[in-house]
């Protein structure tokens, strides 16, 4: 009796956490019995539609378990990307077998960002998308300041020199904008030599589209970082705009890229998918959608089983906001992006 009462207490508490779950549908599918999870927080490209879109569209039609999480004001309870201290529920990745992340310029307690450096200690896979390049900035004196975007190039922490878990884990810190923001959109190429790579099958040149412009990034990218693709500076926030005139897309920078990465303290090499792409509105485009879905089944060894036909489709409605500083929708809890409508 007491523990039937106990289970029932955990059932509660649950459905009180201030994150999200997408269940894994479907014993049969390539994703069943894997754990993604996904971390939001960004001011502008809201990642915070972005995320649950794509959990949805994991958990449904691929069979992963998703578990979202966002930038919570802990006030109210309410998703505040603006609030940039907190994200609860970073302990799910104990046990998760994939990070998606999709943040800027996070400044969480140590607490918090414990749970990340035990993950990446491990070993274990991520894929940034977007503001990611520049997830997190702490001061000096936070336990954690290596992983701050800002970290110097002649930080005692030699390993995340220059750029901390933007360069370290994911290629690139924040450098600029390389495309005018918010009137050059970015067309996605195939770069040289890699159109026969497992995240692009199904992916053709130039069907990759988002409004969001291409960062700038220092060439070469380091280590064993392998370019996926070039990132050609649009005339117009419309697919079917031409390509910039002039030298800007000479050469052009990549915008999608792979390359491994060991955690110091740990012993475990990881794999990484990055793309510069991936605010809630570049989800609109079906092959980029399939780009990312594609990326998640080869950070989690399943690339032979990706096919050019799996499905991308949206689920439930989705409208995604233009991006915009202060441009989130307000009054929205994590327990309102429950369900698949």
């Amino acid at each position: 009796m007491l523990k039937a009462m106990m289970l029932g207490l955990a059932a509660a508490v649950l459905g009180a956490d201030p994150w999200v779950v997408y269940p894994g549908q479907g014993s049969d599918k390539p994703g069943s019995g894997k754990k993604v999870v996904l971390v939001s927080g960004d001011e502008e490209y809201r990642s915070e539609e972005a995320l649950p879109q794509l959990g949805k569209i994991l958990a449904k039609h691929h069979g992963f378990n998703c578990v979202v999480l966002f930038a919570i004001d802990p006030k109210t309870g309410e998703i505040n990307p603006n609030v940039n201290n907190n994200i609860p529920g970073l302990e799910n990745l104990a046990d998760a077998d994939l990070l998606v992340i999709a943040t800027r310029f996070r400044n969480l307690p140590p607490e918090q960002m414990a749970h990340i450096d035990r993950y990446l200690k491990k070993g274990k896979p991520v894929i940034g998308l977007r503001t990611a390049t520049h997830a997190f900035n702490m001061d000096s004196k936070h336990p954690y300041a290596r992983y701050g975007n800002g970290y110097p190039a002649g930080g005692e922490d030699k390993a995340w020199a220059d750029g901390g878990f933007g360069r370290m884990v994911l290629g690139e810190k924040w450098i600029s904008h390389h495309g005018n923001h918010g009137s050059e959109a970015t067309r996605g190429r195939i770069a040289p030599g890699v159109a026969d790579h497992p995240i692009l099958t199904g992916v053709k040149d130039g069907a990759v589209f988002g409004p969001t412009d291409v960062y700038g990034v220092r060439l070469p990218l380091p280590g064993d970082s392998k370019p996926l693709l070039l990132g050609e500076v649009v005339a117009g926030m419309k697919p079917e705009a031409p390509a910039v005139a002039g030298k800007k897309n000479e050469p052009m920078m990549p915008v999608a890229w792979t390359k491994t990465y060991t955690a110091p303290g740990g012993d475990a090499k990881g794999k990484v998918f990055t793309t510069t792409m991936g605010s809630s509105t570049d989800l609109v485009n079906e092959p980029f959608r399939r780009l990312l879905v594609n990326a998640v089944y080869w950070s989690v060894g399943n690339e032979g089983k990706i096919t050019p036909d799996s499905c991308v489709d949206i689920v439930g409605t989705f409208k995604p906001t233009k991006f915009a500083f202060n441009g989130y929708t307000k009054g929205v809890k994590p327990a309102d992006l429950a369900g698949w409508e």
